[in-house]
Formats: C-alpha cells, sequence, structure tokens
C-alpha cells in the first residue's frame, strides 16, 4: 500500500451556491480559489461549484448546486444533521465576538449552551440549513 486517502475538502450542498460560499467566506476569513471569485457587476453568476481557499490555497469547503434541500431539524429527529462543522475559538469573550458575526451573517441559532464551564458553545444552521458549532477549545 502506499498510503491512504487525503482529504481535499468538505462539500457542502445548497441551492444558493453564490450565498453560501459568501456566507462561510466572510465567517471564516477564506478566499475563493482562482477562477470562483464572483462575476463583474451586471454579469451572470449563475454556478453550481465553488471552493474556498485559506490564505496559503489549501482547499477548504466547497458548495456544490442541488435543486432542493431539507433544513435539519435538529434536535428534533424527523431531519436529523447528518453532519455538521466544528468552530472553534480560544475563549468566552471570543465566542460571543464570533457569535455575533454569526448571527449578523445570517446564521440561525438553534441551541445555547455558553452556561457550560466545561465547552461553552452555540448550535447554528447556515443559510442553507446546514449545522455548525462554535465553541471554546
Amino acid at each position: 500500500m502506499t498510503g491512504f486517502p487525503q482529504l481535499l475538502h468538505t462539500v457542502l450542498d445548497t441551492t444558493d451556491v453564490r450565498a453560501l460560499a459568501e456566507f462561510y467566506r466572510q465567517l471564516l476569513g477564506l478566499q475563493y480559489h482562482h477562477g470562483d471569485e464572483p462575476a463583474p457587476e451586471g454579469a451572470p453568476d449563475n454556478v453550481d461549484w465553488l471552493v474556498l481557499t485559506d490564505a496559503h490555497g489549501n482547499r477548504k469547503l466547497a458548495f456544490q448546486h442541488v435543486e432542493q434541500l431539507e433544513r435539519t431539524t435538529w434536535p428534533r429527529p424527523a431531519v436529523p444533521m447528518q453532519m455538521h462543522l466544528d468552530l472553534t475559538v480560544p475563549d468566552r469573550g471570543t465566542l460571543e465576538d464570533q457569535h455575533s458575526r454569526a448571527m449578523a451573517l445570517g446564521a440561525e441559532l438553534l441551541f445555547d449552551r455558553t452556561d457550560d464551564p466545561e465547552e461553552p458553545l452555540y448550535v447554528y444552521v447556515d443559510p442553507a440549513g446546514h449545522p455548525f458549532c462554535i465553541f471554546v477549545a
């Protein structure tokens, strides 16, 4: 055996590829992969696949168009999470700052566990309905 498969990026399905990519670009401070930048003002920007990278060009998240996407109903079991992103911050002050940013960018708060002294966290869904957590690591 020559090695193991390497994780390239995580792909999120969405009905609006650009909008969800822009949400995560702003939330995580990422940038568009070369060629995936928004179209010039007034030009059509109908995309079905986009990739975001870090400052070194490493792929982090990709977004794929789907016609329909059912939002999770977590914590109710009708539509489970299936997967979620865990995002960490170093302290409670930063947690509150990032909570405000996430909400301003369009996240919806599902669960507030900031009173937990061991691992304070928030659970959200992004604008397309994918769950993610921000917590103090």
